[in-house]
């Protein structure tokens, strides 16, 4: 068995145990309970070998799975005594049964968990530790040579990044040639029918989780879920993962979620709902309508003052009267170099700003701000606004040097003085008048470090709940809080939307980027209350790219428009015609989420997204090619009868057919269409 991956430094000696404990448990055993869950699966549990498999619906799944932790890189590979009980179980994500398999080796107490909740089609399973000296930098609850599917069609794995830094996107590989780790959660799937198995963590608090595959044959994989995952490129860590204890006397893994299912889009979707109730929400609940609204990035950028923004708003209240949500508003976002209409940045005169909220109120919209709260862009020794400290005293060391990323330098989310920063910076935001603020940059705050201020945190994970629980605190419940550059899972508990993808401006090529994570990462809809594809800017495109642009917003959750408005020009007249076509605005302010129906290898990104509202069906279709194209939809795909007609309008055009069965539609280069359809 070759046993190499180049992505972790952990996953080699994880892999490497699997020789290991084949050839200490080879022998058979009888000693063999069964743990059922869902309709017609169990998980057989050996407790001579400590390994367990997984049957689904009468087929073995993961074969000869085991746990195990490092503790000094020392694996625990001992015989031992292993005993099972079980007992009810109630928690906030439901009720149902826990097993617990239970060891004793050199005075730490090993429990293996098993969780199987009533109405789950899958269950969880953590690995925790008790007793004197109880800790790891590493552990896994689930490693398996062999995640095995029956069929003989194209089985496909996902690697889901950690971020949405640096222009990262989803990826994904066919079996055997799928070698990769992915962040907190993946999905293997048979490309045939959709059948497949996610396999994620629900838990972020303390842990960063990777989920290494390394493909042996056309059906069957290897697997390790790490908790302690880092890698200098997938988690930005040039370090190891701190040390996770509990008064050096407990540790416990992530419970991870193990579910197989007929559908792995339906799998990915319950994934992301489990992850709200195994932690829930720390900001309130948003209640409020789908966010619209402008941000100056978009196309403004660093030429942004205060005349240019109030033109802006003028803009959509006299020209642009029908671009509104569902709440009759807009959000007018302040980007980067807000400070421009500041005197001397955090600490100066904001009676611009003040004056500019008070402005958009008076017309009828809400007034937003950004700031990156744990980054410092000056580098340079200098107090720390709000604070008796310097700046020096905050910068995140690793390995003795200081942590930087986008330019930028890490801010101990822990220290006295970032705290006293955000407390005195969002308190200024508030008495301004700001009613949405768009935070970057925070997975700065997730860093590995050779230490923290704070000495009860020991991970970056830690470090970072401790940062986002501060700054929402601050935050009081006053603000729409949207993510930027921000981890795709630990950022839920905090925001109420989040970028699905990197900066994204105008060009096809970006369209097709942003829907890279749309295609694979539309289920965080779910885990947040919005996604967003970025500014929506049209200046420069022609309606073609326009039109995609467009509908990736649509299709992706929030609509954020980029264009400099203050200069009337050829986005203005391609606003006032895109942005108040009400038969494409009803469609972005309704609920529900468009799904995905076509997935590619590698990083391609779908073209063609269904969503159902009430009595009709919407089919998007999106052509990132340089050349025209044809796809085809069966309208089962869509969750239709093929036995039955459909009237269908073209939302751009306005032009009806009807159409039953499948749907063929040509595109041409860089363009999009998207379709209401009604039963006749």
């Amino acid at each position: 068995m070759v046993l190499s991956f180049k992505y972790c430094r952990y996953t080699l000696f994880a892999l490497a145990l699997l020789c290991l404990v084949t050839r200490l448990s080879a022998q058979p055993s009888a000693d063999v309970k069964h743990i059922p869950f869902g309709k017609n699966s169990r998980i057989s549990y050996d407790l001579h070998s400590g390994k367990y498999s997984v049957w689904v619906n009468g087929k073995i799944m993961i074969k000869d799975a085991f746990s195990w932790y490092e503790d000094a890189q020392q694996p625990d590979t001992a015989k031992i005594r292993r005993s099972l009980t079980m007992a009810p179980l109630k928690d906030q994500i439901g009720t149902g049964k826990q097993y617990m398999i239970t060891s004793l080796v050199n005075g730490i107490k090993r429990q293996q968990f098993f969780y199987v909740y009533n109405g789950d089609n899958g269950f969880y399973t953590a690995l925790v530790l008790r007793g004197t000296g109880a800790r790891s930098r590493s552990m896994s609850p689930l490693t398996t040579t062999a995640l095995q599917f029956p069929a003989k069609d194209t089985i496909r794995a996902v690697q889901v990044p950690f971020d949405n830094d640096t222009w990262v996107k989803y990826t994904t590989g066919d079996l055997p040639a799928a070698s990769f780790i992915s962040a907190e959660v993946t999905a293997v799937y048979n490309t045939a029918n959709n059948n497949g198995l996610v396999i994620g963590s629900v838990e972020h608090n303390n842990w960063k989780t990777g989920i290494a595959l390394k493909g042996t044959t056309a059906q069957q994989t290897q697997l390790s879920v790490i908790a302690g995952w880092t890698d200098s490129t997938g988690t930005r860590d040039n370090i190891r993962h701190g040390m996770v204890t509990s008064g050096d006397t407990l540790c416990a893994s992530p419970k991870i979620y193990i579910l197989p299912g007929s559908d792995w889009r339906t799998g990915m979707e319950q994934y992301a709902q489990a992850n709200r109730k195994a932690e829930p929400r720390y900001i309130f609940n948003w209640t409020a309508a789908k966010p619209f609204g402008w941000n100056s990035w978009g196309s403004m950028q660093t030429k942004l003052s205060f005349a240019k923004a109030k033109t802006v708003v003028d803009f959509f209240a006299d020209s642009c009267k029908g671009f509104r949500n569902a709440d009759h508003t807009l959000y007018i976002d302040l980007d980067s170099y807000w400070d421009n209409l500041t005197t001397n940045g955090m600490t100066g005169d904001f009676s611009q700003l003040t004056a500019f909220s008070a402005y958009c109120k008076a017309r009828g919209f809400k007034p937003g701000i950004y700031w990156a709260p744990f980054v410092d862009w000056g580098k340079s020794p200098r107090k720390v606004e709000g604070s008796q400290f310097n700046y020096q005293d905050t910068w995140t060391k690793v390995n003795g040097q200081y942590h930087e990323l986008d330019g930028a330098r890490a801010m101990d989310p822990t220290h006295p003085a970032t705290r006293e920063r955000i407390a005195f910076l969002i308190k200024r935001f508030k008495d301004a008048g700001f009613e949405m603020i768009k935070i970057d940059f925070i997975g700065h705050a997730a860093i590995e470090a050779d230490s923290f201020y704070d000495p009860t945190v020991h991970t970056g994970m830690q470090a970072f709940r401790k940062g986002m629980e501060y700054l929402v605190d601050q935050l009081d419940g006053k603000m729409l809080v949207y993510a930027a550059i921000s981890p795709s899972m630990a950022t839920g508990r905090y925001v109420h939307t989040r970028r699905i993808a990197c900066d994204a401006f105008k060009n096809i090529d970006e369209t097709a980027y942003t829907m890279n994570g749309t295609s694979y990462g539309w289920w965080q809809n779910w885990l947040y209350d919005f996604s967003d594809a970025d500014h929506v800017v049209f200046e420069g495109a022609a309606d073609g790219p326009n039109r995609a642009r467009l509908l990736s917003g649509i299709v992706t959750g929030s609509l954020i428009t980029g264009d400099d408005f203050s200069v009337y020009g050829h986005a203005s007249e391609a606003a006032k015609q895109f942005l108040q076509n009400q038969g494409l605005l009803e469609v972005a302010r309704q609920g529900g989420v468009f799904r995905p129906v076509d997935h590619h290898s590698r990083d391609q990104s779908s073209n063609i997204f269904v969503k159902s509202s009430g009595r009709y069906t919407y089919v998007a279709v999106m052509n990132y090619a340089p050349t025209s194209a044809t796809f085809s939809l069966n309208l089962q795909q869509a969750g239709l009868s093929t036995e039955a007609a459909y009237i269908t309008k073209e939302l751009f055009s306005g032009k009806i057919s009807t159409q039953n069965k499948t749907m063929q539609i040509t595109l041409p280069a860089a363009d999009a269409v998207i379709y209401q359809l009604e039963r006749k």
